[in-house]
């Protein structure tokens, strides 16, 4: 299996012949609208652009899944490039007509804790809780993704999600041979932090049996966190050795 980080939450694993592409937000830099004014610099979304390597690696999607609507993780651009090529969509069942009339060709909906055949192998949809306190609730449903393929590692999406006792059953009952933890400790104006805090993704790390990919980082503008930031805690708790922290257009093996 690969793991080819393209920006913020958007990746592509490669199992065989599949290339499954998770949350699409395929804009250039500016394109979507600030997402903090006055906590953070107000500055358009993303803040960086796609990598060089993405066109190429775009180019062999055969699958998508969608954790959420929200713009970062799926923007005009990502949802054009899924419909153009009528590419087959897996999502929870709450964002089925959502998506649908925006044309695109879901396949498959999942609910939370039930396992479904997916390719050759299974997909389990995982709840989300998108934020601390009452910020939570406005941001809607999120959902992410266990994923057992034939012949590869297991692999858990957390999505955008705080610590909860959901995160804690896969990491400790499922036990992923790989974690995708999204960091950046994103937060609006208004509410507490929306994201794992920096205490908590330590905590996620400890309780990971497997390799931990930390993505999210360094393309909002309401996510102060920084890769060296992380990358500076990690190594304070002895952790560092778990986790990677892929710059953008970085490809990560698994044997």
């Amino acid at each position: 299996m690969k793991i080819h980080h393209l920006r913020n939450a958007t990746l592509i694993i490669e199992a065989g012949e599949n290339f499954i592409l998770i949350d699409p937000m395929l804009g250039n830099i500016g394109t979507i609208p600030a997402f903090s004014y006055i906590r953070y610099k107000a500055k358009k979304n993303p803040t960086v652009g796609l990598p060089t390597n993405s066109a190429a690696l775009l180019e062999k999607v055969t699958h998508c899944l969608l954790t959420h609507k929200h713009e970062d993780h799926i923007d005009k651009a990502g949802v054009q490039f899924l419909s153009e090529r009528n590419i087959a969509v897996v999502c929870s069942y709450k964002d089925e007509g959502l998506f649908k009339k925006k044309g695109l060709n879901i396949v498959q909906t999942l609910r939370y804790f039930k396992e479904e055949t997916y390719l050759n192998g299974t997909i389990t949809g995982i709840p989300a809780k998108h934020g601390y306190g009452f910020i939570a609730k406005p941001m809607g449903n999120v959902m992410g993704f266990y994923i057992k393929i034939e012949n590869n590692p297991s692999i858990y999406i957390s999505a955008d999600t705080i610590y909860t006792e959901a995160v804690e059953k896969v990491l400790v009952e499922f036990k992923p041979d790989i974690s995708v933890v999204a960091c950046g400790r994103a937060q609006l104006d208004i509410g507490k932090p929306l994201l794992m805090t920096l205490e908590e993704i330590v905590r996620f790390v400890r309780n990971a049996p497997g390799k931990v990919i930390a993505n999210h980082l360094e393309a909002l503008n309401h996510c102060p966190m920084t890769r060296k930031q992380l990358r500076d805690r990690l190594v304070l708790e002895n952790l560092i050795d778990k986790v990677c922290i892929p710059e953008d257009g970085e490809t990560i093996v698994f044997n």
